[in-house]
């Protein structure tokens, strides 16, 4: 646990699995991404506060205060921007060009088909604004279909 006023460095397989779990390009150490991120923000709240408040936004939509156990919600799949996450079966998959992705901690197998109506979805609303305005989360690089 990091020291009060100081960051947690946090590692996960691509920016669309942090998202999935919350969180926000660093604004250390990936500081032209989270320009970008930023201006996404703007884009999709009408004004981007700093760093702390963004984060004080995502941690109220990814924790629900009652259980501290993450918050999903259900939303129509064809409303859901490529980069948002989704559970099918139980198991997260990533929206990506009309397909869902199966996530593992060892990458995303093949495609298959994403389902109609709802689902649920992991990635907290905010994030899914953001995509929604533009903002795409970097995906794991040893993943080699086309981009965006």
């Amino acid at each position: 646990m990091a020291a009060p006023g100081h960051y947690t460095p946090l590692f996960f397989l691509d920016e669309a699995v942090a998202c999935a779990a919350g969180h926000r390009p660093c604004a250390e150490c990936r500081r032209p991404a989270y320009q970008a991120f930023k201006a996404a923000w703007a884009a999709a709240f009408g004004a981007a506060p700093l760093a702390q408040g963004i984060d004080a936004t995502l941690h109220t939509a990814r924790i629900d205060p009652a259980t501290g156990a993450q918050q999903r919600h259900r939303r129509p799949v064809r409303d859901l921007p490529s980069g948002s996450f989704i559970l099918l079966d139980d198991q997260p998959h990533l929206i990506r060009d009309g397909t869902a992705l199966p996530y593992s901690p060892f990458g995303y197998a093949a495609p298959r088909a994403l389902p109609q109506g709802d689902a649920t979805v992991l990635t907290p609303t905010p994030l899914i604004e953001v995509m929604r305005a533009g903002w795409r989360p970097v995906l794991d690089a040893q993943d080699d279909r086309p981009g965006w």
